[in-house]
């Protein structure tokens, strides 16, 4: 009479051990999903942010060279991306040699 109590409730334990796997292995693929949908979320919004700061750079760009306070902040800029181009020029000069 022991044994068969001993195996119905291994038998039971075995049961809720498979039911419960199969809702951990359910509730990971849901997550994979989602986990999916927010990466292409967010290298839509990345793509979004760049797209958004080269037009403010661009219309920072044409207010400063329109004149005023703007001015300074182009030319500083100009000669950021001057400065940019040449560390550029010394990487290719390196890969050169």
């Amino acid at each position: 009479m022991a044994t068969r109590e001993i195996v119905a409730n291994i038998a039971a334990q075995v049961h809720r051990l498979m039911e419960q796997h199969t809702r951990q292995v359910e509730l990971c693929e849901r997550l994979k999903a989602d986990n999916d949908v927010l990466r292409r979320e967010k290298r839509a919004l990345q793509e979004q942010v760049r797209e958004l700061e080269a037009e403010l750079s661009r219309r920072q760009l044409a207010e400063g060279l329109g004149g005023g306070a703007g001015r300074e902040q182009a030319r500083m800029r100009v000669n950021r991306l001057m400065r940019e181009v040449d560390r550029c020029i010394a990487l290719l000069n390196r890969q050169q040699e």
